[in-house]
């Protein structure tokens, strides 16, 4: 099984999913997810995780990811990109460096985000960009989302280019029409590029091309453990390595803080999976790798 992660530099044009099922066609993978969704305008980095690897796509969901995104000031979008229909025009007030700082620093820290109609959320059961598309709106929830950093990169021909460093579940989109009205106008997207995902912030990317061909030598997969080199690391010895692949609790001599989650490895440095640290030391499984799959 080609189980491991490959960090794609996705392509504008294509979906996700589209670039998910190409490399997952090319490694001839059993099974396979990518690590949050990219929009088929936007580019950058698309962890996708092949097999065994899908097992730790919740890890890596749950780290921060930076942009660099433009907004084009004074039109709306109903999708909020430039892939949409223009729905609203505003005129733009006059702006300068200070003016836009003034209005960044409203959307730093925690805040609250009402995710788009133009979505992979479901309703009932429904993708909300299938009700969009009929042109049906439904309501939708505030969410909490946190923007650790947002920074003027460059306003040009009335657009602002920006970078932003952010936890999980913002939307892009919405934070640009956001960032408009806070201007006095209107807005939308038309460049985004997702620059890393953590853990692999330095981490180099490999184009759509390079990995299909790189497919049968394996040439661009990841471990799947390269994902949780943040956990702490625990080692057990054989017995206590058949005793978790059963599903059994058990005792390690590698301290660890009680409720942490933890990478385990057999002696021989093979990585097992994820194991609970429990209130008495002894590690519970969580999520197990399949032996002599990885």
């Amino acid at each position: 099984m080609p189980s491991g992660i490959i960090l794609l530099d996705k392509p504008k044009g294509l979906s996700s999913n589209g670039a998910l099922q190409r490399v997952r066609k090319a490694y001839r993978a059993a099974s396979a997810g990518h690590v949050g969704t990219l929009d088929p305008m936007a580019t950058g980095m698309l962890p996708l995780c092949l097999d065994e690897a899908t097992k730790v796509i919740a890890e890596i969901e749950s780290g921060a990811k930076c942009y660099e995104f433009t907004v084009q000031l004074g039109t709306r979008t109903d999708t909020g990109d430039a892939e949409g229909r223009m729905v609203e025009e505003q005129p733009i007030p006059p702006l300068d460096a200070a003016r836009i700082e003034s209005a960044l620093v409203g959307f730093r820290g925690t805040l609250k985000q009402v995710p788009p109609m133009y979505s992979a959320l479901k309703r009932e059961g429904r993708p909300l960009y299938e009700l969009a598309r009929q042109g049906i709106e439904v309501e939708r929830a505030a969410r909490t989302i946190e923007i650790r950093r947002l920074e003027l990169v460059e306003f040009a021909d009335n657009s602002l280019r920006l970078v932003c460093e952010c936890a999980k579940g913002t939307y892009i989109r919405v934070l640009g029409e956001d960032i408009s009205r806070a201007l006095g106008t209107c807005g939308h997207l038309t460049q985004l590029r997702r620059t890393w995902v953590e853990p692999f912030r330095e981490w180099a990317m490999l184009s759509l091309d390079a990995v299909v061909d790189g497919a049968e030598n394996r040439s661009g997969l990841l471990p799947a453990d390269a994902a949780l080199k943040h956990l702490p690391y625990v080692g057990i010895g054989p017995e206590q390595a058949v005793a978790l692949r059963h599903g059994q609790a058990v005792q390690s001599a590698t301290p660890a803080p009680a409720g942490s989650r933890v990478r385990v490895y057999e002696a021989s440095g093979v990585f097992m999976g994820l194991a609970e640290v429990k209130p008495d030391g002894w590690l519970q499984p969580r999520r197990l790798m399949t032996p002599n799959a990885t």
